[in-house]
């Protein structure tokens, strides 16, 4: 996730998460051993839910009326069929069955997720900033929040 210290509007805020999602997913990927894999899990767990607060309670209600309304409620409803795999991830372990699988959809999911989000000209991020959103202002609320 980004740094604290570093200044970011909330785009660049939002897209520092997905890259660091992105490669935790890559990590657990590789990973062999449930120990490695149940740390990368739980990361990628603790991130996603960090960054789920942040765009619902602060960067969707700022886009509410702005932008396409189905994008936003697509982004509300992909984000809660992520939160049950992550629920069932966070209570299971690497041995349980399933628990590899349901990290691959996860990640599936959050990759449709982030493209939906980051696609140029037509993506919500686009739309936010043709809005005229206050980004620098957005991601100041968003990154005091994380």
């Amino acid at each position: 996730m980004a740094s604290k210290q570093q200044k970011m509007d909330a785009i660049a805020l939002l897209k520092a998460d997905h890259r660091a999602v992105e490669e935790l997913f890559e990590k657990f990927e590789k990973a062999k051993d449930s120990r490695t894999k149940k740390s990368l899990a739980e990361q990628i767990c603790t991130e996603l839910t960090i960054h789920t607060i942040i765009e619902e309670e602060i960067f969707y209600p700022a886009c509410q009326g702005e932008i396409d309304e189905d994008l936003n409620d697509e982004a509300y409803v992909e984000h809660d069929g992520a939160k049950v795999l992550v629920s069932e991830i966070a209570q299971s372990s690497p041995d349980d069955e399933f628990y590899d699988a349901k990290v691959k959809v996860l990640s599936e999911q959050i990759k449709h997720h982030v493209k939906e989000e980051e696609r140029p000209g037509k993506g919500m991020f686009a739309q936010a900033r043709d809005a005229g959103l206050d980004m620098d202002e957005l991601g100041d609320r968003m990154a005091a929040r994380k």
